[in-house]
């Protein structure tokens, strides 16, 4: 294939610019390279053209030029969730700019999948990884080995620590710090924070901080417990109806994540358990609807857009200056706290 191919309005290519304008095609490809051998003149010529007829590179016949694929791995535990639904549209927003096509894996939480698709990729065609990792695994040899074979990585929300590259999270200490003040501001008592079963950090902060809130604030520890869940859908809802209908039950819940945010409203619900009025919740979620929820949904919300795109454009410049290894460093953005009916 040709790297110097362009596709326009039917199908003309960069030999047509050049017979159209009368150029040379060499001198047509350097212009659309904004190349310093070709004259301002020529340039504006052959890029008014470009526009009027709506060309673009082929970024894939571009990349064989210069050994890329021009492709990017983004691997990810689940897309229902909506905070990486907005992620990938912040990723994808990066990697249009820098003709970037972003393929898009799935572990669904499971460890073993995610050594499968690491190993896959590590013998594909992609010029980096973004990554957000399974919660159930603190194992990382497969990750180191995409340095092996030089492709880059970046973690974002869900991040290695262990592993020397950049990463995009969020202020997960202090925004559950906030959350649990804000509850007790509104006069609970006795207060409950799910978390989710594993080792993942952003989990451990969001603990950490609505535990020194607790402290800070001389609250009883255990009137206000961590309750770890697991991933699975019934067993979480049958822990949190025990919680719910034991002899000190919450008056207010803070949950760790979307769906245990969703998982919560579901089992007051069924139990007719009123909300704020018996219990005030607060959720670490993305979720679009959440102000148009019954109530509407008190939520500590990521910057979801724009980690994606963060993340994505660190890889993107790292490529772009030809390096395999990021510099360690994390770039930490604020999340919202949102009051909205469920904390009353």
């Amino acid at each position: 294939m040709n790297p110097n191919v362009f596709y326009g309005k039917m199908g003309v290519t960069i030999k047509q610019i050049a017979a159209d304008l009368k150029l040379a095609i060499s001198t047509v490809s350097k212009a659309l390279s904004d190349s310093h051998e070709i004259s301002p003149e020529t340039k504006a010529r052959v890029f008014e053209y470009a526009e009027r007829m709506e060309y673009k590179p082929n970024p894939y016949a571009s990349g064989l030029k210069d050994n890329r694929s021009r492709n990017i791995a983004v691997v990810l535990p689940e897309i229902a969730d909506s905070f990486f639904a907005s992620a990938i549209d912040g990723i994808e927003a990066a990697a249009q700019t820098k003709g970037y096509h972003v393929m898009i894996y799935l572990t669904h939480e499971d460890a073993q999948r995610e050594h499968a698709i690491i190993s896959e990729l590590r013998h594909r065609r992609v010029d980096g990884v973004l990554i957000s990792v399974v919660s159930n695994s603190s194992d990382i040899p497969h990750l180191q080995g995409l340095y092996e074979h030089g492709v880059p990585v970046v973690f974002f929300d869900r991040v290695h620590t262990a592993i020397d590259t950049a990463n995009v999270v969020t202020n997960d200490f202090d925004s559950a710090y906030s959350a649990a003040s804000l509850l007790i501001r509104k006069g609970c008592k006795r207060i409950t924070f799910l978390a989710l079963r594993g080792d993942l950090n952003i989990i451990k902060d969001r603990t950490a901080g609505y535990l020194k809130a607790i402290n800070d604030h001389g609250i009883d520890t255990q009137l206000n417990p961590v309750l770890t869940c697991g991933h699975q859908e019934d067993e979480t809802m049958t822990l949190i109806r025990q919680r719910l209908t034991q002899e000190d039950s919450p008056d207010g819940v803070i949950c760790s994540s979307e769906k245990l945010t969703t998982q919560t409203y579901s089992v007051c619900h069924r139990l007719k358990i009123s909300i704020p009025e018996d219990i005030k919740i607060i959720g670490f979620s993305h979720l679009p609807i959440a102000s148009l929820l019954r109530p509407s949904l008190t939520t500590v919300t990521q910057p979801a857009f724009e980690m994606g795109r963060t993340a994505a454009t660190l890889l993107l410049n790292a490529l772009d200056k030809k390096r395999t290894i990021l510099k360690k460093e994390s770039i930490v953005l604020p999340s919202m706290l949102i009051e909205r009916d469920s904390t009353g």
